[in-house]
């Protein structure tokens, strides 16, 4: 397997974590699918939304896979009066990353990072490690740390 961006910071900055790999079904692509796969509850998976604030510009939310990011939620924890999902084909240019696989940890540029606060009702969460079919696992304040991030209500 080859390291990817988010693999490579985690390992240089001697976070505990495990690399968690899977066969990835190009026809499905949910979180769901992922935890399935990897025989995880689909609650502690967490995939990375890119949106843009109306004030702050672009922004990186990170919630459980099973639900869906409140908008106005988002606004009020990024300051922002209105947020919006970036468009998909904006993902790859933006971050680096494409959709299935983009993490919060190594995209081409920092952007203001929110996880939702129901990540530390985990031990670990699973979060992309960069590339689809793989996942990390690792520890939410050490991803909290990683990003500069911030936990918040979301969903």
């Amino acid at each position: 397997m080859n390291k990817t961006n988010a693999i490579r910071i985690v390992e240089s900055l001697n976070i505990r974590h495990k690399v968690v790999s899977y066969e990835v079904d190009e026809s499905d692509l949910t979180g769901e699918t992922v935890a399935l796969k990897i025989g995880v509850d689909p609650e502690s998976v967490f995939k990375t939304l890119v949106c843009k604030g109306d004030k702050t510009g672009h922004i990186v939310f990170c919630i459980p896979v099973t639900l869906e990011l409140d908008l106005k939620k988002a606004a009020f924890a990024s300051k922002n009066k209105k947020v919006e999902m970036i468009r998909l084909k904006d993902l790859f240019p933006l971050t680096g990353y494409v959709r299935g696989g983009c993490s919060p940890i190594g995209m081409k540029k920092h952007f203001p990072t929110f996880i939702d606060e129901t990540a530390q009702l985990f031990e670990q969460i699973y979060i992309s490690a960069g590339v689809r079919g793989t996942q990390l696992l690792i520890l939410p304040d050490d991803l909290i740390m990683i990003t500069n991030g911030r936990y918040a209500d979301l969903i």
